[in-house]
């Protein structure tokens, strides 16, 4: 099942912003990493993501973050 997990992290400047999308690209099932609509979201799109394990990691090694959403991606038919 392939989710969308949006998440707010503290990002100060564009090396937080850089450290925030590496952190969240090395997880295990992640394909997709971006900014989200807002300068202090991270959009991340896998399959078999652990959305709680992402966020204890992103507050351990960038800062502050909080859940906003997890959703299911359907594929168009």
């Amino acid at each position: 099942m392939t989710q969308k997990i949006v998440m707010k992290v503290q990002m100060n400047c564009q090396k937080c912003q850089t450290k925030a999308l590496t952190v969240a690209a090395e997880a295990n099932g992640v394909n997709f990493v971006e900014l989200g609509a807002e300068k202090d979201e991270v959009v991340v799109i896998g399959d078999g993501v652990d959305a709680a394990m992402l966020v204890r990691i992103m507050r351990k090694k960038v800062g502050y973050t909080t859940l906003v959403s997890v959703a299911e991606v359907r594929e168009g038919n």
